[in-house]
């Protein structure tokens, strides 16, 4: 890997070249744009001068994971290493070079101040923010020459929504998701009929872990980034969780997440499917890919993944049945590419989205997982841990009791971008935002999603040996998830009723004897009053 003592190129060295006019064009890479496959790459180019940064910036724009800040900048460095390996002439700024500005557009005006290229080429950025950062100094610089290509990455593009749909107030992942597998061809029987005759085999794959189950041994790596971490820490770079430096387990090359992919292929996909909604204290990956960081930085493509996923599937069908690969491809082809068109489609104004109005702050356990709901416990010191949990503990869990508790979207969009590996704007914030805390108002969710402890039990093993009984709905051992659920049904039953999804639940709310459901408020509102010590 590369490391601060073996800089692929000096800024000094920079100045000789320019006497010469060695570098006509620049080309800048993102720390997320790490596509080895890229036709860039397809042939070196002796006058352009390949740019990676380190940026300050983006290291603390948010307090990230310590893994995640580490991941991205191993596997930054291994990919310019790469590059540079391939003849092609790099200059990549750590951190802690005294030359680094801190700052990506900073980077980019001194090198062409200094270097006066004819042409500055750009791949897309995901996220808006950095959109917005390039576009302005770009039209800061208009005398230079600008190019924007593609990533090369999505199998959409952002304007997929309105492209196929038009102009919609809301769009369904599963009419998207089926136009997904009629263009792709992926598990169909012929053109419009789906392998088995059924799209979706959603209903298969909730199912809660058995006792006896055999949960497998997750693929970590052991990339020492001891240099990193030290170099971390002396830059002041605040973050969060825990890490071995001298084992970082997250892939940080090609080769590692090609490894990744293929142990999630022959380890985990029979199971994959079955169990991908169970919740347990008996293991953190259970039988998820955890490929996530490897697809958003670029280093896997969707394409790749999803064909090499089918075609192990169909060499062993006896051992992995069609519910198992269709969950899988329905997650890469459906819901990430639908998430990334519903972000593009509605930023900026998405970010500010809330429609429940809600603006309670985060709850301290968010950050340290101290708190006595086994089920917040479990997901919490997980996620700061391994900077890593799965959908559900996302969704149901740490999702659905900010949701029932009313806190505010902006806070729990910073921690959700902060804590998890994978966690980029395009992804995370709609998942939050939108899937999570319904602040969207339904444009990506057909309803909120929230639960009472009875799913949390249904779907564990965490709330029989919890400090709470999720049997009880009041009393001072009572599962909070039961009283902050009806509590939440309460007081936004007027946004709710229009909601077909949500009618029965609020006519069983209706129902209930008037002394039973104060009952029931009064113990929410007692929670909500001690929320820092559930």
């Amino acid at each position: 890997m590369l490391t601060s003592a073996n800089l692929i190129l000096k800024f000094d060295d920079l100045l000789n070249r320019h006497s010469e006019h060695a570098f006509q064009q620049l080309a800048l890479v993102l720390g997320d744009q790490l596509n080895a496959r890229h036709s860039w790459w397809q042939e070196v180019i002796p006058n352009r001068l390949v740019v990676m940064v380190e940026a300050a910036e983006e290291a603390s724009y948010v307090r990230h994971h310590r893994q995640k800040v580490l991941a991205f900048f191993a596997a930054m460095r291994n990919f310019a290493q790469a590059l540079a390996d391939k003849g092609h002439t790099v200059l990549y700024l750590t951190l802690d070079n005294p030359q680094n500005p801190g700052s990506i557009t900073t980077t980019l005006s001194a090198l062409v101040e200094q270097l006066e290229p004819h042409l500055v080429t750009l791949q897309e950025p995901d996220e808006y923010r950095l959109q917005q950062a390039l576009e302005t100094w770009q039209n800061e610089h208009s005398a230079v020459a600008m190019k924007w290509c593609s990533s090369e990455h999505f199998m959409t593009e952002r304007t997929v929504l309105v492209d196929w749909f038009g102009e919609r107030k809301s769009y369904l992942m599963e009419s998207f998701y089926r136009r997904m597998r009629q263009q792709t061809g992926y598990l169909m029987d012929t053109a419009n009929k789906p392998l088995g005759g059924k799209w979706n085999f959603d209903k298969a794959n909730r199912n809660a872990l058995p006792q006896d189950a055999s949960i497998p041994a997750p693929l970590l790596f052991a990339n020492d980034v001891t240099e990193l971490d030290q170099m971390l820490n002396a830059r002041g770079i605040e973050t969060l969780g825990e890490v071995n430096p001298k084992q970082l387990l997250w892939p940080t090359t090609r080769r590692q997440s090609r490894e990744l992919l293929n142990h999630f292929l022959t380890t985990c996909l029979p199971n994959f499917g079955l169990y991908q909604d169970a919740l347990t204290d008996r293991g953190w990956s259970l039988f998820h890919s955890r490929i996530s960081f490897a697809l958003n930085s670029k280093m896997l493509s969707p394409a790749e993944v999803v064909e090499r996923a089918i075609d192990y599937w169909q060499a062993h069908q006896d051992e992995i049945d069609l519910a198992q690969i269709e969950g899988f491809v329905r997650q890469i082809i459906g819901w990430r590419e639908f998430i990334r068109a519903i972000y593009w489609q509605q930023m900026p104004a998405y970010a500010e989205l809330n429609f429940f109005d809600h603006n309670r702050p985060l709850p301290e356990f968010y950050w340290t997982g101290k708190t006595h709901m086994k089920c917040l416990r479990e997901s919490i010191e997980q996620s700061l841990e391994y900077a890593y949990a799965h959908h559900i503990q996302r969704l149901m869990v740490t999702g659905n009791f900010a949701l029932l508790s009313g806190i505010n979207p902006d806070a729990l969009d910073a921690w959700y971008l902060g804590i998890y590996i994978d966690a980029i704007e395009w992804v995370e914030m709609p998942n939050t935002r939108g899937m999570s805390q319904y602040a969207d108002g339904g444009l990506l969710a057909t309803k909120p999603y929230v639960s009472s402890g009875n799913y949390i039990d249904k779907m564990s093993d965490y709330c029989g040996s919890c400090h709470y009984d999720v049997k009880q709905k009041t009393g001072a051992k009572a599962c909070p998830f039961n009283s902050l659920y009806w509590h939440f049904i309460d007081r936004h039953r007027d946004k709710l009723a229009g909601n077909h999804r949500m009618s029965l639940i609020l006519k069983q709310w209706e129902k209930r004897d008037p002394s039973q459901r104060q009952a029931l408020l009064n113990q929410a509102e007692q929670y909500l009053e001690q929320i820092n010590t559930l």
